[in-house]
């Protein structure tokens, strides 16, 4: 487990930053080309989803599907689906947010860990188990976040190794 450390990245101060993700091979995928499989598991977990794009991500000995999509009423989500043993499993939806959106215990956290500084992006990573992952981004830094904070039963807690999805 990491200890905590002062940095400073694109004026985004972090209290207690995470560790460098694992390294990710990302394949473009066309939605007419998903496996059939992965297209069952997101329309059972969001029916009615339109798939608007895909990515087919490799990373620690894990395979993943990244699908995004619009729901009926507009929203724009993503489903991480897994490959599993005896197929595929969605394991967590996306969606982006405001600061304001997210619970107060877990602005509070946010605002401990980067000094205030407002982050640059947010994601919501609601998991199976019904905890949520807030992904907080640094200006500059789109590809991972500087900060997560897991927010489960009315608890928010500053994540200080990458969650694994």
């Amino acid at each position: 487990m990491m200890t905590s450390s002062i940095l400073i990245a694109a004026g985004f101060i972090v209290a207690q930053a995470l560790p460098a993700g694992p390294q990710t091979i990302v394949t473009e995928v066309a939605p007419e080309a998903l496996p059939a499989a992965v297209v069952s598991v997101v329309l059972a977990s969001s029916p009615g989803l339109t798939v608007t794009g895909a990515e087919r991500k490799e990373r620690e000995g894990r395979v993943y599907f990244d699908v995004a999509g619009t729901r009926p009423d507009g929203a724009e989500i993503e489903l991480d689906v897994q490959q599993i043993a005896d197929g595929y499993s969605v394991v967590e939806i996306q969606r982006d947010m405001t600061f304001d959106q997210m619970p107060p215990a877990v602005q509070a956290a946010a605002e401990r860990a980067t000094g205030g500084v407002a982050p640059a992006r947010i994601i919501e990573s609601v998991q199976q188990d019904g905890a949520a992952i807030f992904e907080l981004f640094a200006a500059g830094q789109p590809l991972e976040p500087a900060i997560e904070v897991r927010w489960s039963n009315e608890q928010a807690t500053l994540l200080t190794e990458r969650w694994p999805h």
